[in-house]
This record gives structure tokens, sequence and C-alpha cells, in this order.
């Protein structure tokens, strides 16, 4: 039998991050963290061979694993997460000390423990602009202190596939002799650039083609029905071993008011479009805003069906996105299970990383480690 690479997942959500470590023979996801009980078991329900610890951060350990599981350390190759930066410390003072900083504090922790040849550290874009960038210095040079080559890149998932403006900051670090290399993108925006510079890049996804199968259901309405077979490769792939009936597509029971804003609202339309008596009086800019019909979506949240949060009302039917309607968006296919309320299964779909920017992630990864001849 091959060798595997052995995955560590902290903070991992509901999995999108390291979907394709969890879906690439090559590795093994072993053990998995994660606070929400509910995020945790819908990872359960998806990585039924990974020991999944619901519980605090600080309570994983090196230790923990070797007892239950019987794996030393020392043999865990990989470690992805991404702990939340939104409560990091002023400048000057160093980041692992900072108590705002503690679940920073321990990741590094982690890493520390476990010493892993490689790991991929996610972060939202604002990373890059906190404190000036004097954020982002700390923890690299805090990541080198531990003896890694440390880089980042900011990535846009709409360029490897996915149908949804989604940057993120990717920190890749490693003890490998051999470099890591990110993936190259495999998509463009064609609003950006003429056909001519593509180089055999496909145009973004739209929304239209990643939702045009679904039902086009009202406000208050549920279906179990796809309303035609998949219409284009990445329908394809998000059918492919699909339950008989579709999951997660239903909608909210908005009041009338708020149904005839959304009736009234053109494509990718906002307030402003509105008749003045119908214009909500609160909000941000990108609330009750319809999407584009044939643009990727904007970066979608755990409110992807609240319009009055923000952008997120399907483009042709009076009301916001469906739990399914926002899987597909992040690339989830619609056998994968999420759990507990709308709510939840919201949370668990708004936070991830869209499974697509993690196959382009994982198959660097898995080059780098051919390349240093480790697999």
């Amino acid at each position: 039998m091959k060798k595997k690479l052995k995955v560590v997942d902290l903070f991992c959500g509901v999995g999108g991050l390291s979907y394709g470590f969890a879906h690439d023979d090559n590795f093994e996801i072993v053990v998995a963290n994660e606070i929400l009980p509910n995020m945790a078991k819908a990872y359960s329900l998806n990585h039924p061979t990974a020991k999944v610890y619901a519980e605090n951060i600080k309570d994983f350990n090196a230790q923990k694993i070797e007892k239950d599981l019987n794996i030393k350390a020392s043999k865990i190759d990989i470690i992805v997460g991404g702990p939340p930066c939104q409560a990091y410390s002023t400048v000057g003072k160093r980041l692992i000390d900072d108590p705002r900083g503690k679940l920073f504090q321990e990741y590094y922790r982690v890493i520390k423990e476990f010493n892993p040849k490689l790991f991929l550290f996610e972060n939202v874009r604002g990373l890059l602009s906190m404190q000036n960038g004097e954020l982002l210095k700390v923890i690299i040079s805090l990541f080198k202190s531990l003896g890694y080559k440390v880089q980042y890149k900011l990535l846009n998932a709409a360029d490897f596939g996915t149908p949804q403006l989604r940057e993120r900051v990717i920190i890749i670090g490693s003890k490998l002799k051999k470099d890591f290399h990110y993936p190259q993108p495999t998509h463009y925006n064609p609003e950006e650039r003429p056909d001519l510079f593509a180089n055999n890049l496909k145009p973004y996804l739209t929304l239209e083609e990643a939702i045009n199968d679904l039902p086009f259901i009202k406000s208050g309405e549920e279906s179990f029905e796809y309303t035609s077979e998949p219409q284009n490769d990445f329908q394809t792939i998000m059918r492919k071993n699909a339950p008989l009936k579709l999951m997660d597509h239903n909608s909210p029971n908005n009041n009338e008011k708020l149904v005839k804003i959304m009736e009234l609202l053109p494509d990718g339309g906002t307030p402003e479009d509105l008749p003045e008596n119908l214009r909500p009086t609160s909000g941000f800019k990108n609330t009750y805003c319809r999407l584009w019909w044939k643009r990727p979506a904007t970066t979608i949240t755990r409110n992807l069906s609240t319009p009055s949060s923000s952008r997120c009302i399907h483009p042709k039917a009076p009301r916001p996105l469906t739990t399914r309607e926002g899987a597909r968006i992040q690339c989830f296919p619609d056998n994968y299970q999420f759990y507990g309320s709308r709510g939840d299964k919201n949370l668990q779909i708004g936070n991830a990383v869209p499974t697509f920017l993690s196959n382009a992630l994982a198959k660097s990864i898995l080059e780098n480690f051919k390349a240093n001849k480790l697999i």
C-alpha cells in the first residue's frame, strides 16, 4: 500500500479548506478540530474516517493524538487551518503574547508541537492591511522562527473555477528542500481583459452556470427536484453521486414589503434602483442588493439568506439565496451534508473556503512533495 501524506485540519469548519486533501488518495486527513458542535458534526458526516475533536483548540495537542490514535507527532506531514484574525492586537506587542491573538497562538503552538513538513495558513484579505501590514510581518517572522521557509499570496477563488469572487491570503510554510509553487489560474475575468490575452484560460464561471439547473422557487417555497439535466461541466461535478431528492433548497418566508422590493430590483440592482417609498431606510451599501446572473457571485457570507445583510438576492427570483445555492457557489457538491438549522448550515457554508480553491492548493502541495521525492 502506498504511503499517504498525513494531514491535521485545524479550525476545520465544515471542511472547505481541506476538501482537496480529503478527495485525493495521496492524502489522509487523520485528525480535525472544531469548537462549534454542529459544525464538527457536519464535518464528521463528510469525513467518517477522520477523528474529529469538537473542543477548544487549547485542549488539542500531540499527546492526545498519540494516546487516542497511536500516531506520533513526527508522523504528521501537513497541517492546514485558518484561525480567525479579527481580534489581533496593535503593533508593538508580540502576537504570541497578546491574549487577543489567542487563536493564532494556538495554531502556532500546534505547528511547534507537531513540526510538520509543510503547513497551510488561510485568512481573509484584510490580513494584508491590518496595522499597515505589520501584523503579517509578525506572523511570518514567528513562523520563520520555527525554521520554516514562509511565503504568502493573495488568491481569488474565481481564478480556479469558483462561481464567486472570493479572495483569501494563503501562507505556506515549508521545511522541504525544493520550493513550493502556488497553483496557476485556470480562469480569467472577461470584463477585465479580452480573450486574446487569456492563454487557454476559461472565462469566470457565472452564477447562471452554477445554479440554473436548480428550481426557481419563490419566497417561502421548497423544491426537491432538479429542473433539468446538468447543463455544463460544473453542474455535472456538483451532481455526481447526488441524492435523488435535492437537499436544502428552500427559501425563507419573507414579508410582503421585502418581496415587493426584491421583485422590483433589476439584475445586479441596489436600493437606488427602487421607487423612493420602497427604499429601505437602514442598511449598508451592499444590503438589499441583487446578484448578477451573468457574473460570478460576490463573496457570500453566513447571511446568504438575509437580504438586509450582504448582496444575496437571487438574480431572477424575488428571494435571497437558498442554502443549496450557497453551497453551489462555494463548490460543495450536492451530496455534501450540512447539519442543524438553516442558520447553522449557512454559517457552515459562508465561513468555508471554496472547495475548488482547496483542490488547486492540494494539487500544488502534492507536486511539491513529489518534487522532494517524499511520495
